[in-house]
């Protein structure tokens, strides 16, 4: 069952995915390509997730881990099979003698100890003789075979939860590309889960991400123009979901094209009840579209405001920016790229934030948030917050 008709409804169940052994695999050489700034410590990054975890739970919430859901869709053997030889051929590796070898290799691994190997990547010395086999393999400037996927423990992105139904999503860079092949199988397989309408999929031309999607209400969806959402999948989406849904707007909020506003919820996201914590150079007015369905057109109306009157307006409501790190404009750069800005409600007015950014919290504190801080002096390297980390299923 999937059940999201918000940013702030009590949150009742939620999938993460515990950083594995790919954390272990990021080297110097390979950061940018990995998409990371820096390389967490494997060990303390999961104790900080487990602490993530424990304070979900202490607060109600149903936690699911990803490898769990893959784990329980992959149902029989011919599912399996399936699975693997999608992986495979999403590893682009297409010499039979080559792709037999690392798929005889997988299936040495229990099921879920096999998946949690495809998050971690496999190296090219794991497979015995593989230089042997190929020309592309005798080359060693590139340490793997099969890449690691270190971005995964930022469970919010490859796909979303809108209402009753799901996004797939297509991503942006190559490297986290199969990171979506673990929602596919949950929404084709899983007993619990097979049966949920999806709005977009994963093989469509144009990419998007979860973490430029906000489900504001069950009318309203804002979602981030930015370096990893593309405008044709917004409007795709749109059209999607004006079809098929009670959604009737979507705002669609023009970015800066750089890694640290990589998405919509590196800037905002929402705390409250018509209060959003909110990146101070977002508190100005940018260049917003609001898309609304005109018989079975899609009407685009352009504004150069600030999101706060957008907001009001389309909500009908006044509406509160809080800024990440106040108003002093060193407090909140430190902060936005430290997650400040990128909080998750687990009910109206209580948020999860990282207690590495007092400035922000103590703001937040102080327009009646309670705040529940959680260690992220690891969690932080990859440049992600709670709200990251976390895909809602189940909002009350």
């Amino acid at each position: 069952m999937i059940n999201v008709k918000s940013e702030i409804c009590k949150l009742k169940t939620v999938l993460v995915h515990r950083p594995g052994r790919e954390l272990e695999n990021l080297t110097p050489k390979w950061l940018e390509l990995l998409l990371f700034d820096d390389i967490p410590w494997l060990k303390a990054a999961q104790e900080e997730h487990d602490l993530f975890v424990k304070a979900l739970k202490d607060n109600g919430v149903n936690v699911l881990y990803l490898v769990d859901l893959v784990n329980e869709s992959l149902l029989s053997k011919e599912i399996l099979n399936e699975f693997i030889d999608e992986f495979l051929f999403e590893s682009k590796i297409f010499d039979s003698k080559v792709l037999n070898k690392v798929k005889n290799y997988l299936l040495k691994f229990d099921t879920k100890a096999m998946i949690s190997k495809m998050i971690a990547g496999i190296s090219k010395e794991e497979i015995k003789g593989l230089k042997n086999l190929s020309l592309k393999y005798r080359i060693d400037d590139y340490p793997f075979i099969c890449d690691p996927m270190p971005n995964l423990y930022f469970a919010r992105d490859p796909f979303s939860s809108i209402l009753n139904g799901v996004t797939i999503n297509k991503m942006h860079t190559n490297i986290r590309a199969r990171e979506t092949i673990f929602a596919k199988y949950i929404f084709k397989y899983h007993p619990n889960y097979k049966n949920i309408t999806r709005f977009y999929d994963r093989d469509l031309p144009s990419s998007i991400e979860g973490g430029d999607i906000l489900v504001l209400n069950e009318n309203v969806l804002a979602i981030g123009i930015s370096e990893r959402t593309e405008p044709e999948a917004i409007e795709h989406l749109s059209k999607t979901l004006f079809n098929k849904t009670s959604i009737n707007t979507v705002i669609a909020i023009n970015l800066p094209k750089l890694r640290h506003f990589m998405h919509l919820d590196t800037v905002i996201t929402q705390v409250d009840i018509n209060k959003f914590v909110v990146h101070h150079d977002f508190l100005n007015k940018l260049n917003i579209y609001v898309l609304t369905k005109n018989n079975e057109k899609i009407k685009i109306s352009e504004k150069y405001q600030t999101i706060k009157s957008v907001f009001s307006n389309v909500l009908k409501s006044p509406i509160t920016m809080i800024p990440c790190g106040s108003n002093n404009k060193i407090a909140s750069d430190r902060e936005q790229w430290n997650d400040g800005a990128n909080t998750l409600a687990i009910s109206p007015g209580v948020v999860i934030a990282y207690e590495r950014n007092p400035v922000t919290n103590n703001l937040l504190r102080e327009h009646g948030i309670k705040v529940i801080e959680i260690k992220s002096s690891e969690l932080a390297r990859g440049r992600g917050g709670p709200r990251c980390m976390s895909m809602p299923l189940i909002r009350n």
